[in-house]
This record gives C-alpha cells, structure tokens and sequence, in this order.
C-alpha cells in the first residue's frame, strides 16, 4: 500500500474534510516513521498504520492495527499516545483539554486561523487608499484585536469534530459603530441555522468580558468571527477583544500543549495552566516561576522582569482619614500599589510626602447628619436635613424629597464603589479606579494610561412620591452630575448605564469644561450608572498621562428608593383636618394650594413631570393639540381647522395615524460604506401613544412584535419620530440589512400650526419646493429634550403636511438632503389626506338653456381641486323655464312705450316751431316796408292776428326729422338777429320823431 503524505503546517483537528484526503498525520516517538489513522469507515472504524519519514523507506514497518473508535477521546489533562494507543497524563509544564483545544496565547495568530479583509468598493472607485490589504484581527499577546476602520475583517478557524461539541470564547465588544457576528459554516459552504442571540453578539460594558457560546455539529466547522465598522462621523472605532477561544468536540489529542510564558503547570496531567504571580516570570513549557532578581520587577503573568524605575510625583496619591471625633481629618499620602519604583539610592526619586496634617472635615451631605461629630448617617425616614443641621420632621402637609445628592466626598458613599481594569493585564486589578478629594471625586493613577478607571453607583430602584403614585409615569427619576475633564492626550470619559443590558449613553472625548449632564429614567428597575475613564485608547504599558484626569463635583438622583431627604415637598391630603396623612392624587391632579386637596387639570392641560403643586403645575398644550385623559402627554387627535379669509378650513388627518417610514440616502463613508437614515413617524392619534420604533442590531427590519422579542434586541427606542442607521446588505458582505445608532428626535409634541415658529422651533420653507397652490401647510413641531455632546439644546423635529391631490391618501414622505443635521429634522409629507374637507364653497353650478320649457343645472369643483372627503357634488337638477323670460317682456313693453314718448313729444316740438317760425316771418316782412310801422304803441302782433291764415302756407317740400331739428336751430338764431335789427332800427326813427317805443 502506497499512503500519501499531507503537507499541513497545522494542527490535525484543524483539516476539512477535502483536506482530509488521506489519513491524518500522528507522530509516534519511533524516528524512522510515525503513525496516522486511516479515515473512518461507515461502522465508525480505523486502522492505525506507520508511515516513513523518508518516502521509499517502506521495509521494516509495523503492521497496521486496529484503531480506537472514532468517537474515542482522552479526559482533560491527557493525551492519545499513538503507540500504544491509550491516554497518557501530560507532563508538568503542559497542558490539555482532552477532547478540545483552546487558544489562549496571542503573540502571533496560531496555526490554522486566517484573517480576511474585505470593502465594498463604490462603482467607478479607483482609490487605492480605499484598499483593506493592512486591515486584520492583530495579536496583542494576551487577546486578538479587531481591525479600527471600515474594512470587514473577518477571523477564520475550521475544525473537524468527530462528535457534538462546542466553541466558546471572551470578548470586549463595548462600540455599537462596530457590527460583530459570529457565524458557522458547514463543508459546503452554507450557513448553519443560528439564532439572532447566537449571531450577533452583545455589547459589553467598558472592561469587561463577556463570554459567548455556540453548539457544534459533527463534522467540518468553519467558524467566522466578523467585525464591521462604520465611521459615519469620522470617529476611530473601538476594535473588538478576543480571547481564550475553546473548542470541544475533537476525537482526541495526540499531544499537550506547552504552558505560554508567564504560566505554569507544576502537577502532570494539568487540563490548564496558572499565571505566574507577581515579581516572578516564567518561559514556555515551564513547570514553576522563577523569582526576579531584587532590583527588578513584574506584574501578574509576565515572561520577564524588568528594571525598577525611580519614584515620581505619579506613584504616590492622597487620600483623607474619615473625621475624628473632632470633626477633623488626616492627609494622607499612599504609594501607589503594587509600588514598583525605586526611592532610596536613585539618582532623582522622589520620597513619599509627610503625613498627618489635619484639616476640617466637610459637612455632611444633603440627607445625612453628623453623629458623634465623626460619622455622616442618613436621616430617618420622614426627616430632612441639609448635611448641616439635625435632621427634621417633615412639616403637615409635607412629605420628604426622598434621593441622593452627593456633594462632599470625604469618604466614598456607601452604595457606590470604584476598580481599575485593563483588558490585557491585571496591573491594576486592586487598585482605586477613582480617589475623593473633598469637594470633588477625582480619577486616580491606574497601572498604565489605557486602564479603564471606573466608578459605579448602584440604584436599587424608584419610588415615586405619595402624591403621584397613581399617575402614569414618563419619568421614575432623573441623574444630574457636573464634572470636568482635563486631558493632553485622547483621553474619554463614558458615562454607562447597566440594568438588562449595558448602554452607553453619553460620552465625552478631550478636555471639557465644567458642565452638567441630566439623564431621566422612563423605566423602574434597579440600575448601576457606570463612569468609566480611559486616558488613552492606544496599547500601553507605562503612565506617561497621570496629569490626565476627570472630576466629577456633585452627583444628584431622584426618588431612589433607599435615598434620604434634604427637603420635603407638599403632598395631597385626605382632608384638611390636623394630622391628616397624605393619600396619592389620581391621574391628571394638581394639589392645590389653599386646601391641600387633589383638582384636576383643566381640559387640554398636562402635567410637567412630577411637580403637581399648584394649577401651574398643568400647562397648556400646544395649538392643534390635546391632552390625553391622565393629562401626561399632548397629541394630535389627526383633526385640525384653521380660519383663513372668513372661511374655516378642517382637516381629517386620520389617513396619516399609522407609522410613516421614510429611508434617506444612501450616502457613503470615507471607505465606501453605504448607509441609509430610516425614519419612523408617528404622526397622530393613538391617545398619544408613542408607537413609532426603531431598533438596534437586529437582522429583519419588519415589524417586530416587542413584547416578545424585546430580550433579544439590545436597544430600540419607541417615541413621535425616530432615527436608525441601516447599512444594507449588498457590498459588505452580510446577508440581510443591519439596524444600528437608534435614536429618539421627538419625545414631546409641541403642537400643529400654520404659522412657521413654535416655542423656539422654527420651519426653514427654502429647503422645500414652494407650491402654486393658495393653501397653508400644516408644520407639526416635536421636540426631545435629551442633551448630547453635538446637540447642547437637544433635538428638534418639524413635519410640514402639504396638500397635493395626487399623492393619494397616505400621500409621499420625503427629507432632502440637508434637512437633517443631526440636531434638526425637517420632513416634508406630500398628501391628499393633508387638503382640508370639501364643503358647499368647494364646487359652483352651471345652468344650461331652457329647452322644451326645462332648465338644467350641473354642479362641477372648483379648479383645481383642494379639498377631500366632506360634502359631496348635488345631483344634476331640473326646472321649468318660459320660452320669453318675464325680464326680457318687461324690456319690450319699457322700449315702446319710450318710442311712443319720443314720438309724441317730436310732433308737439315740431308744431310749435312751425308757429313760431310763421310769426317771425310776419315780422320780417313788416319791417321790411321801407321801414314803416304802423302808428300803432307796439309794433307787436296783436293776439291772435294772423293766426287765421297761418294754415295757408304750404310748404312744397317736406323736411326730414334730422331736417327740421337743424332748420329749427338756424332760425332760432336768424330769428334773433333779426329782431335786433328791427329793434335798433324802431328805437332809432321814434326817437327821432320823440316817440317812445315799448319793445
């Protein structure tokens, strides 16, 4: 028989399958050839046969034998020897598990894992400064290190397991702008079934470890540990830690495993190796510790010492004694410990300050009273003080403002504790992360610069007051703490809170100036509120930064549960009787002033948090809003009106009440990433319930019922408007979409208006297309009062409702590009819904002609149309008409009439000038006989002379009417020079003659 050798330069369990052509490779103790088994057979047998060294080399080999059963494995602390095929114990100074293997030495990646980088390259992206080529999980000795950028980078491991087993491992996974999944795949390269706990890992707390495992089937497991970071503003990750990967399932171990430096094994048959203790090292395979020489030094688990270097101002640190009985206390000076320096004998070491001076002790704080002048106890229940004076009885009426309020920090509180951790030593394991310092807390030395200096105050719970126990609450309480940071390197302060899971909820990078930060509680539970200090981020080993440092002055809580009083508050009385006890007010009271007595609200008023003293306590809601029945919330029941030009307009926005989504980009990183903003809206209705959710790392973006499935998600809030980033899954690699950085943009809804600012919100309309048509938009104003280190004011949120008929009824939501900065939302939602309720203004009619003795009328909309739902069109409408409209007989019988008048008085006209015509005439001629007049007094016609031959004259011709109106002008004016004439010439001859005449 001819058997083939394998070139594998890693360990046999680590071979696929396809790898597994042959046999695998077992080294025996003969030197000219080894043993292998032969693979498996269908009845899970095998056969052991030797294999030369040298090829050719066939003559003198054993014969093959049967081998152990497949399924075979020797237990923790042993191994197969090949040679006579039964479990021998490990010598001291090594190690093994029997079944598995664990990997817990990282000086560099072990045989058999890889690291595989990928990025998703933008289309028409030549950059090469965009490649991942320097991106790979990095050893760090005592754990692996995840990449810091954009890349996927990806650590391999296959393993073949001859039965069920299983993977563990720990891991620092504390940023959640790094995705992190763990992921097995089968031979064939198909995924195995994994829930979403398995996959996607947890994040942990800053310092510490989580563990994380995952069941193994029989046969080839390729196992994919997967980071992903995503650098939307530019912001460095924070790389994932991983250690002491385990793997059970392996048919058996054919030899132990050498104990790393700095570890030992001093017993045979050790399934583990112990870290060597301080001031002591070790080298690999050792079976004891060998003590460092006097003038060196190490810490827990080093492979070396190193020298002692001289004191300095940053290995000693002050403490106070607690107060004497005289109400004073020591300054102490304390090496910092373990003390590794040099004092005595070193050219420039520095020797420990002298000790003992004392100083007052500060007074107590709030809540608390000197007892015996030496020790600050909380006050009983029922009783305040102010940290000065003797505790007090509440006044009637009054109840004690139960919580903490730290201001003086003499000693550490009995309810918080401080630590030091590092995640790749445990230099600092028992030293004070944080140290007191009178009026503040301050971090203290550590072991190097990249510890994590953490100080934790422990919250068993909530209560609220008396007086407001029965509402439904928004907030169980409130953290306020002022603090400083002064750093000259990368130094963060991480303010974290832990109850189900851990959440970092605010953080701060460099130095900072003295401020206040406020965190509400929304939930009652028991709660650890966490500050963790890094002054560097950078692997370190040394304290170059211990100038680097955070004060933290004041730390105030509200309505713990165990808290005490430094005041008391009025609460709602039974009666108004001495003595009365107070009794919780029902949802939507206000206890008022005069009787003490619990009144409700007026209608559309809410309550501001828990201050229900006094009907100031009820403020108004916003226009276009209402309160709920317990008046805590403000909402928009999806109706509004709004008078414009006498005429009131109202909306029905009830088509809008469901959660709106909207996803804005994509947009890329500086990698390529691509990105997306979701965007859930919960515009109106349900009783001011916040229904729009987003949440964090989850694989499916549908609807996820919560109640259910909340366990499993590690955050999602639930709010008016919300925000998630989704990195899709083309690109990167991931089979389905991720959700990450949600957060809230609207806790409060101020109220809906037409006007474009309300309570400090203002609407930017040039972002926006305008519109041509003649009606308002309708802005909704929200706002969420959360301060962050980028938004001082907190976030605002403006959704401007517009109405446009062909947007249908659930209408178009859009948020262009540069509306969302990341402190100020503005949304545009294009809707038929947002157009106000057609009424009998909306449309006109039309009447046709009157046919047959009927009349139609049509009633048609207004153009363009602006209004939806309400009234109806009429139905066409018939009535009878007259063929001559009564108006039109009227004008007729008027015309006539005035055509008779006209006439009539154009014969009379013509008459009288024919006689007065006639008259001059005569005249004329009389005046014309050589001047002549009668000798008569007047040369006037006497009455009626002449008159009887005036019907003689005939006329040959007869005039027109045009005719006669000129010839009766034109005499006038004859007839009028004429009798001038006559009259100069009569007053002329008479005067003459001395007559006079009458004219």
């Amino acid at each position: 028989l001819f058997y083939p050798v394998l070139q594998w330069s890693g360990p046999p369990w680590t071979l696929t399958k396809q790898a597994l052509f042959g046999w695998w490779i077992i080294l025996s103790t003969a030197t000219d050839y080894y043993f292998e088994y032969t693979e498996c057979d269908s009845t899970g047998s095998r056969w052991r046969v030797a294999i030369p060294h040298r090829q050719g080399s066939c003559s003198g080999l054993p014969e093959p034998v049967r081998g152990t059963d497949c399924t075979f494995s020797c237990e923790a602390g042993e191994f197969l020897e090949m040679s006579s095929q039964q479990c021998t114990a490990c010598a001291a100074g090594s190690y093994s598990l029997g079944s598995g293997v664990r990997f817990d030495q990282w000086d560099s990646i072990p045989a058999g894992f890889s690291s595989l980088a990928t990025y998703m390259e933008p289309e028409g992206s030549g950059d090469e400064s965009l490649s991942c080529n320097n991106s790979s999980w990095t050893p760090q000795g005592t754990h692996l290190e995840s990449n810091r950028d954009e890349c996927t980078v990806s650590l391999v491991y296959a393993v073949h397991l001859m039965k069920q087993g299983s993977v563990s491992f720990d891991y620092q996974y504390v940023d959640n702008n790094v995705f992190f999944e763990f992921f097995i795949q089968n031979d064939q390269c198909q995924e195995m079934d994994q829930t979403a706990d398995q996959k996607w890992i947890k994040l942990t707390s800053n310092g510490e470890w989580g563990t994380h495992t995952v069941n193994l089937k029989s046969g080839t497991n390729i196992l994919y540990w997967r980071t992903t970071g995503i650098l939307l503003g530019g912001k460095p990750v924070k790389p994932v830690l991983l250690k002491n990967i385990q793997i059970e399932g392996v048919a058996y171990t054919s030899e132990c495993f050498p104990c790393r430096p700095g570890t030992f094994s001093k017993t045979p048959g050790s399934s583990s190796c112990d870290l060597c203790p301080r001031n002591t090292y070790s080298n690999k395979g050792a079976s004891s510790c060998t003590p460092c020489p006097e003038a060196q030094y190490s810490e827990e688990g080093w492979a070396e010492c190193k020298e002692r270097p001289p004191c300095s101002e940053k290995d000693y640190f002050q403490i106070h004694t607690a107060c004497d009985s005289n109400g004073k206390t020591q300054v102490l000076y304390r090496w910092v410990e373990p003390k590794v320096c040099v004092e005595d004998n070193v050219t420039g070491a520095v020797t420990l300050p002298p000790s003992g001076e004392k100083e007052d002790c500060p007074p107590c704080n709030p809540g608390f009273y000197t007892h015996n002048s030496s020790t600050c106890l909380p006050c009983p229940p029922g009783t305040f003080s102010d940290g000065i004076t003797d505790c007090q009885a509440c006044p009637a009426g009054t109840e004690p403002s139960l919580g903490y309020e730290y201001k003086w920090w003499n000693i550490l509180p009995r309810n918080m504790k401080t630590s030091c951790f590092n995640v790749g030593n445990s230099k600092c394991d028992d030293m004070n992360g944080w140290e007191v310092a009178g009026d503040h807390i301050r971090s203290g030395i550590g072991g190097s610069d990249n510890d994590y200096l953490i100080l934790t105050l422990r919250v068993p719970g909530f209560k609220l007051p008396t007086s407001v126990a029965g509402v439904t609450a928004s907030e169980f309480g409130r953290i306020t703490f002022v603090f400083e940071t002064i750093c000259s390197a990368d130094c963060e302060l991480y303010f974290m809170m832990v109850s189900s899971f851990t959440n970092v909820v605010e953080s701060w990078e460099g130095t900072k100036s003295r401020r206040a930060y406020t965190h509400i509680m929304t939930k009652n539970a028991s709660v650890s509120y966490t500050w963790a200090f890094q002054r560097t981020n950078k692997p370190s080993d040394v304290r170059r930064f211990v100038n680097d440092i955070v004060k933290i002055y004041s730390i105030t809580v509200t309505n713990a549960l165990d808290g005490s009083a430094s005041s008391c508050h009025a609460c709602a009385l039974v009666s108004q009787e001495s003595g009365s006890s107070c009794v919780p007010c029902p949802a939507g009271h206000f206890i008022d002033k005069d009787t003490n007595q619990c009144q409700e609200c007026p209608p559309n008023t809410f309550l501001s948090g828990h201050h229900i003293y006094g009907e100031e306590a009820c403020q108004q809601c916003g226009p276009g809003s209402k309160s709920n029945k317990e008046h805590s919330v403000c909402f928009s029941d999806c109706s509004f009106s709004h008078t414009d030009q006498n005429r009131t307009l109202t909306y029905d926005l009830s088509a809008l009440s469901s959660v709106g989504s909207i996803m804005n980009g994509p947009s890329f990183t500086s990698k390529g990433t691509k990105y997306y903003h979701q965007f859930n809206i919960s515009l109106c209705g349900p009783e001011g319930r916040k229904v729009a959710v987003c949440t964090d790392n989850v694989t499916d973006l549908s609807s996820k019922d919560l109640q259910s499935e909340s366990a499993a998600l590690n955050n999602y809030v639930e709010t008016f408007v919300c925000q998630s980033t989704i990195i899709p899954a083309d690109g990167r690699g991931f089979r389905t979409a991720l959700s990450s950085q949600s957060i809230s943009l609207a806790d409060t809804f101020l109220g809906a208006t037409v006007e474009s600012t309300l309570d400090g919100v203002s609407v930017r309309p040039d972002l926006f297309p305008e519109t041509s048509r003649k009606l308002p938009d309708i802005n909704f104003f929200y706002r969420s009062p959360r301060i962050t280190a980028s938004c001082e004011h907190g976030r605002s949120a403006v959704i401007t409702l517009r109405c446009n008929p062909e947007k249908g009824e659930r209408g178009e939501l859009t948020c262009p590009a540069g509306t969302c900065d990341g402190c100020m939302f503005y949304f545009l939602w294009e809707s038929s819904s947002a157009c106000p309720i057609c009424t009998e203004a909306d449309y006109h009619s039309i009447e046709g002609a009157c046919k047959g003795g009927m009349q139609d009328t049509l009633y048609v909309w207004n153009e363009p149309k602006l209004c939806t739902k309400g009234v109806s069109l009429p139905e066409k409408s018939s009535a009878p008409c007259e063929a001559v409209p009564l108006w039109l007989k009227v004008g007729i019988g008027g015309g006539a009439f005035m055509a008779v008048l006209l006439i009539s008085l154009t014969c009379y006209f013509w008459k009288k000038n024919k006689r007065l015509e006639y008259k001059y005439s005569r005249l004329v001629m009389s005046a014309n006989k050589e001047c002549e007049l009668p000798a008569a007094d007047s040369c006037a016609l006497a009455e009626g002379e002449g008159e009887e031959n005036e019907d003689d004259v005939v006329y040959s011709n007869t005039p027109s009417l045009l005719g006669k109106l000129k010839t009766y002008s034109f005499q006038s004016r004859l007839g009028h020079l004429i009798y001038n004439q006559i009259k100069l010439l009569s007053v002329s001859s008479f005067s003459s003659r001395g007559v006079k005449l009458n004219l």
